[in-house]
Formats: structure tokens, sequence, C-alpha cells
């Protein structure tokens, strides 16, 4: 008996150290998170990832009351008003039928994106102005009706009607063929470096400052990274179609993607550090009493009045990961109709509507990726952004223009090699996501049986003196902070008691 008794003493004196450790190690716990806790109160209590709540409380540019901020909705009425009686009335009419139909689109457009700046509703951006960012939605409906209007016409008609905002459209274009003899150096040439020059051109520069602005649109190299490697391959598997896509591997890989993607989003990388280490403070121009202040101010308007850091997270849920998929897709489809619509619509690469196409949906996605980023991550939001809307029916109806003016390009079937890999990595992508966020989710986990667990108080368990606020206890914490923090653990302790009490009875049973 002696000897069951003192095995039973070293038995409750190992429970009472263990039971002392987990307690120790429960209040370690406890801080730690109370301490994470107080960093990301101001994260939406670790529900987003932007404090989207101070954002709306934020009051408007200091600027805001000055004449420039103003809507003026009395002013531009009056003013059109003007114009058109001025056309309707006093100017002498011209009897030419083209320039009439030319000079009333213009006006009707003038109208449409006047109208759009002055009455629409602000976006998510301030600067440098917001009528710039409603003139750029105004203008994205236009472009989404033009494009309605494109796509019921034949291919013929489309191109005639290209000719009136530019005569030399609408004429056959020689595609050009970047591929062929892909030697870096040639001896047998009199230049041996004429492949590296006939490479070199100015759609180099576009490149890098096309992935300089993606990366800052997306706030993210990686994305930016993976849509750029996803598009060389996109051009190795559609080169039969378009003799634009042929080019040689290292025109592909080093060109491309290390050299001008690659140094774009390095270049985008520093932009996003610089805006997000800076302090966003604003003072209104006519406070600030010296000439150089004013010229610093001036030029401030054109950067953010604030910066977001587009933490997407594609891997923290299954509508996350959706998401980032769909915008993925949705900027290559994006970047092949920038080649098809110049094959099918027969406009010059080097033509100016395909830089100031590239322009406005530069500035459609910032303001796309800015709705969408706010869609995932603040729970007080459940719709679609405006410009959001209306990006997605540009993609598409520039896509449906694509296959049906270019329907026997298009349909072109893709080498059997190339299509199997395509299928091959679908399948990855699919499996991927199901055995990620289904046969993964953390409810699969299995979990406690029920009867295991017994419901009652702790015997023999000591009874700690609760004190009262303001009091400090021997660790140096204040008794009410204690007593706060005891009840919302006391599950967690009843449940460490039950099963030290528990392991106490059977071993005496023994």
């Amino acid at each position: 008996m002696e000897v069951v008794d003192g095995a039973m003493q070293a038995v409750d004196g190992a429970i009472d150290n263990a039971k002392n450790a987990m307690d120790n190690a429960i209040h370690r716990i406890k801080k730690e998170v109370k301490l994470q806790k107080m960093k990301s109160d101001s994260m939406c209590r670790l529900k987003t990832a932007h404090n989207w709540q101070e954002d709306k409380e934020e009051v408007e540019d200091p600027d805001a009351p000055s004449y420039f901020w103003r809507a003026h909705t009395v002013t531009v009425l009056l003013v059109l008003i003007c114009c058109l009686v001025y056309t309707a009335l006093i100017e002498n009419p011209v009897e030419d039928s083209t320039y009439n139909a030319k000079r009333g689109f213009v006006a009707a457009l003038f109208f449409w994106v006047t109208l759009g700046m002055t009455i629409m509703p602000d976006g998510p951006f301030l600067r440098p102005h917001p009528a710039l960012w409603r003139f750029t939605f105004a203008f994205g409906v236009f472009y989404e009706l033009l494009l309605i209007y494109i796509l019921f016409q034949t291919p013929v008609d489309a191109r005639k009607l290209l000719k009136y905002i530019d005569g030399d459209l609408g004429e056959p274009i020689p595609e050009k063929d970047y591929g062929g003899n892909c030697r870096l150096y040639d001896g047998d040439n009199d230049d041996p470096w004429h492949n590296i020059k006939d490479k070199v051109d100015i759609f180099m520069v576009a490149h890098l400052a096309g992935y300089w602005c993606k990366t800052i649109i997306f706030r993210d190299w990686w994305l930016t990274t993976v849509i750029s490697i996803m598009f060389e391959f996109l051009e190795y598997s559609l080169e039969h179609q378009l003799a634009n896509f042929s080019e040689c591997w290292w025109d592909h890989w080093i060109l491309d993607v290390v050299i001008c993607n690659g140094g774009g989003t390095i270049l985008g990388v520093y932009t996003l550090r610089w805006l997000s280490m800076k302090t966003y403070y604003w003072r209104g121009l006519y406070e600030i009493p010296t000439y150089r202040g004013k010229i610093k101010r001036f030029f401030g308007q054109f950067s953010p009045h604030g910066w977001i850091e587009f933490t997407w997270n594609p891997l923290s849920s299954f509508e996350r990961w959706i998401a980032i998929v769909c915008i993925t897709i949705g900027f290559l489809i994006t970047e092949l109709n920038t080649f098809y619509l110049k094959f099918v619509l027969w406009v010059p690469p080097n033509h100016i509507l395909n830089p100031v196409r590239l322009l406005f949906i530069l500035l459609w996605g910032a303001v796309c990726l800015r709705e969408t980023f706010q869609l995932l991550d603040d729970p007080n939001c459940d719709r679609l952004g405006r410009q959001s809307w209306v990006m997605i029916a540009i993609v598409v109806t520039e896509l449906l223009i694509c296959i049906k003016f270019g329907w026997s390009t298009i349909t072109k079937p893709l080498p059997r090699h190339i299509a199997l890999w395509w299928v091959l990595g679908a399948a990855l992508l699919l499996v991927y996501t199901v055995v990620k966020f289904y046969l993964l989710k953390p409810y699969y986990i299995p979990k406690p049986e029920k009867e295991n667990i017994r419901v009652g108080s702790p015997v023999n368990s000591p009874v700690k003196q609760k004190g009262l606020p303001g009091e400090v206890n021997e660790d140096g914490h204040d008794a009410g902070d204690d007593n706060a923090e005891e009840a919302g653990d006391k599950n967690s302790l009843d449940q460490a008691g039950l099963f030290t009490n528990q392991l106490r009875e059977e071993k005496k049973n023994l």
C-alpha cells in the first residue's frame, strides 16, 4: 500500500506540474492573442486586410470646397445648350453629308462625356481629379456601345466604319513574323547581329512601360509575373493563328519575360514601396504660404490621395481563389484581344488607336481592380462596382467581335501536343482546387467524441480569490483584467480541471 500511495503521490505531483505548465502556457498564449488583437483592431478585427470603415469616415480632399472641385452642373448645362442653339440657329449649314455625320457624331460624344463628367457619381479614386475618373467611366460606356454596334455589322462594313476615323484604315495589313532565323550571332550575314536588331523596336519600351503599370494597378508582383509567363505560353500555342505570335525562344523568354516584363515589374515593385512608405497628409493649396510649397503641392495632386495595399491572399478561401483565377484569365483575354482586334479590323500596330485603347484599358483596369479588391475584402460591400461591370462587358464584347470576324482564323485547331498540355494544366488546376478547398477543409478534421467529455466542476481544485479592478496581482497585472480573462477562458480551464480530476479518480480506482 505504501508503494501504491507513493506512486499515487508521484502521479499527483506530475499532474500538478503539468497543470501549472499548462496554465502558464495558456496565460502566455492569452497575452500574445491579446497583443495581436490590439494590433489588428484597426484592420476591422481580423476580418479584412484594410480598414474600410476608416475610408468611409475620412473627410474629402481639403481643396474640395474650392472652385475647381465643384460640379458646376448648371454652368455646364447652360454652356451645352448655348452650343446647341448656335449650331441650330446661327451657324451656316454645310451641304456635305460625310462632314455632317462626323461632326454630329463628335458632338454627341462630347455631350455624353461632358454629361458623365458632371453628374455621374465619383469612383474610388480622387486624384488628380474625380472628373477624370468620371470621364473614363463615361467613355467606357460609349466604347461598349460602339463595340455593340460593330458586333452587329459585317467585317467589311466594320472596316469601312473605321475609315470615318482615318482614311488610311480599312486596308489589309501584313502580319510581321518575328520567328525565322533564331541565331543570336549569324556569321553568314554582313551584319551578324541583325536578328537581335530586328527584334529590338519600340514595342520593347511599350512592354516595359505596360508591365510597370500592371504592377502598380495589381499592387502585386506575383500576379503580374504569372500573367507575363502565361501570355508567353499563349503566344506559343496560338502562333499557328497569328504570325505576330511566332517568335524565337530568346525573344520569348529573354527579351519579353526577363528584360521587358521583368524590368517593368521590378520598377513597379520599387514604385509600390515608395507609394506605401509615403506619408499622405494634404493641405489646401491656398493654406501653403511659400511658392515652393505650392508648386510641390501642385505636382502632388497627380499622386494618390491615399494608399491601400492589395493583400489578395488567393489561398485564404475558395471565393478568393476563384476570383484571382478569373482576374488572371480576364487580363489574358484582354491582351489577346489587342492582337486579334488589330488582325480582324485591319488596324496597323503603330496606329494611334492602339495606344489610346491600351491607355483606357489601363485606367479602367485600375478602377476595376480597386473595386474587385474591396468586394473581396470589405464585408459590407456586396455588389460589383460600376467600372468592373462595364470592363467585363467590354472584354466579352471585344472577344465576340474577334470570334465573329475572325472565325476562320480562331477556329484553326490547336496542334495535338499543345492541346494535350493545356488539358493537363486545366486538370491539374481543377484537382488542386478540389484538394485544397474541399478535401482539406478544416471541418473534415476528426473531432473528439461527445461522450468522452464530462460536464461538471473540478474536484479539489483551489479557489482563487478574485481581485477588484485597480488592484495589482503578484505578477504585476491588473486584477480586473485578469478577472475578465478568466471569465473569457472559463470553459477551457474547466475542461482542463475535469481532465486532471478524471485521471486522479481512475488512478485511485486502480
